[in-house]
């Protein structure tokens, strides 16, 4: 992908997260870091989200050598279940019983207008009494 196609394909999803998904508490990565290089978890969601809204099967292996291409030294992309599980985003992973991808290792995206099913938001719900947690 070019650097053109990297930012229209991110614009995508910004604009699906600012509509649909921001208010569930799904985290945007950045596109870039400090440095100027992208981010790897905005690579891996930009991989999956490259046809969308159409979407298809990716392998690990695929996501792994796409990623390698902005940083060579990386040994196994995991980024794409974490987006989903941690950051709410709906991707599925392969693995058992999973109705969207059957085979570990693949993962697909979704949709870019709901959550992913499992994901509550901000993991904590309340913070307590700090006045009673500090005695």
């Amino acid at each position: 992908m070019t650097d053109r196609e990297i930012e229209e394909v991110y614009q995508i999803i910004k604009d699906y997260h600012e509509k649909y998904l921001k208010k569930h508490g799904v985290k945007l990565p950045k596109l870039k870091d400090v440095d100027g290089k992208y981010t790897r978890n905005a690579l891996v969601l930009i991989y999956l989200a490259k046809f969308y809204p159409s979407t298809v099967l990716v392998t690990k292996q695929d996501l792994t050598a796409f990623i390698r291409k902005f940083y060579p030294e990386t040994n196994d992309v995991q980024q794409a279940r974490h987006l989903g599980a941690q950051s709410g985003w709906f991707i599925s992973a392969g693995g058992r019983d999973n109705v969207h991808v059957k085979k570990s290792g693949e993962y697909r995206l979704i949709t870019l207008e709901r959550p992913y099913p499992h994901f509550k938001g901000h993991r904590i719900e309340t913070t307590g009494n700090w006045e009673n947690i500090k005695q």
